[in-house]
């Protein structure tokens, strides 16, 4: 319940931002900028299952192929009472996996051969449950309103760019506008603070798909456990990932920088915290 209204909260503080920072250029300004990020997102959100797939180099796995990942899949999507998803393979030496697909009837879980390998089968069960947990609980919808958002802030700071370097938006201090200087200082820093907020998000459903996919596997601790080694395998080998899809994998790809900013950036929570919260379950 709290990562839930966590995420209310920032879906919101994300949606203030945007209406804020529209009105300081009038409301044309926003209407423009938000039907241009409306469109391009709708486009995204019916399409983008098939687009992470593709640019991840991911391929359908058959039940011939790996009928115990099939089976697992299967046995979880039934316990989670929602359809089979489709399954697919990677071929990556790095451990990762990822979910995706707009609602449950169009489900996708992603597993790489590293994940496959180095992983038991009780630990594997806990990875597929956790991306099981992301389509039950529509993480993929709540990433694409937030992207939407996003989106519309950042075509709105480029536009407050262009107006304020060319004139065309001076407005008197009389009339409570921006000068050029606050008008392009504005528009960096807002769609990095609208970033910010957006990987909150992020992190807030990652513990939530977690804690859900501990109680669908029924076994927080092997969960813990596969954390523990994707995280190990994450740091050993990078991988061929895209920076691009980084949020939608079960551990950061990218372990190569560590620090408090890094972590202030990272679309996922802390590592340790995470398997401390799983560990903490099954007390």
């Amino acid at each position: 319940m709290k990562n839930q209204i966590t995420t209310i909260l920032l879906l919101g503080v994300m949606s203030c931002a945007l209406v804020a920072f529209g009105s300081m250029f009038g409301p044309g300004f926003a209407g423009i900028a938000l039907i241009l990020a409306l469109g391009m997102n709708f486009f995204g959100y019916f399409y983008s299952d098939r687009f992470v797939l593709r640019y991840n180099h991911a391929r359908e796995a058959s039940p011939v192929e790996d009928p115990g990942l099939h089976r697992m899949v299967e046995e979880l999507a039934t316990a989670a009472g929602l359809p089979k998803p489709k399954v697919y393979i990677i071929d990556e030496h790095a451990p990762n996996a990822f979910a995706t697909g707009r609602n449950a009837e169009h489900g996708a879980v992603a597993v790489t051969t590293g994940l496959r390998r180095m992983l038991s089968e009780r630990e594997l069960r806990g990875v597929l449950a956790h991306e099981m947990a992301h389509i039950k609980n529509r993480d993929i919808l709540l990433a694409t309103l937030a992207a939407c958002i996003a989106s519309a802030v950042m075509h709105m700071a480029s536009m407050a760019r262009f107006s304020a370097m060319f004139g065309s938006s001076q407005q008197d201090d009389d009339e409570g506008g921006l000068s050029m200087v606050g008008t392009i200082l504005m528009s960096l820093l807002a769609p990095v603070a609208i970033m910010m907020v957006q990987m909150g998000i992020s992190r807030s459903r990652e513990y939530l798909a977690d804690a859900t996919g501990a109680r669908l596997s029924g076994d927080p601790a092997a969960l813990a456990s596969a954390l523990q080694k994707i995280h190990h395998g994450a740091e050993m080998e990078t991988g061929n990932f895209e920076p691009a899809t980084a949020s939608l994998f079960i551990a950061n790809p990218f372990l190569g920088s560590r620090g408090s900013w890094m972590n202030l950036l990272s679309t996922h929570p802390d590592m340790n915290e995470r398997i401390r919260r799983l560990n903490a379950m099954t007390l």
